[in-house]
């Protein structure tokens, strides 16, 4: 960030009235907390890397998983039938 944005950001700062600096103190801080967690996770999956642990971090999939329904069985029992084919 330049030195002109900072200085401009803390000249607003004078105009906020108290209600506006609680807000926006608790989203710089929101805001901190997740920057100081994925700085902490980025440094462990490393050192797990480094040490020889794993050697590639694979970041979750953000696809959603379907819902499974059960579904309704006629006759005996679905792990019965299991049991009896491998016997």
């Amino acid at each position: 960030m330049s030195q002109a944005v900072l200085q401009q950001i803390l000249e607003q700062l004078q105009t906020l009235k108290p209600s506006e600096l609680r807000q926006l103190n608790v989203a710089v801080q929101s805001y901190l907390a997740g920057k100081e967690a994925a700085a902490k996770r980025a440094a462990f999956h490393q050192s797990l890397v480094v040490s020889g642990l794993v050697r590639q971090i694979k970041l979750p999939t953000s696809k959603r998983k379907t819902l499974q329904h059960l579904i309704q069985v006629q006759g005996e029992p679905i792990s019965q039938k299991i049991v009896e084919e491998r016997r």
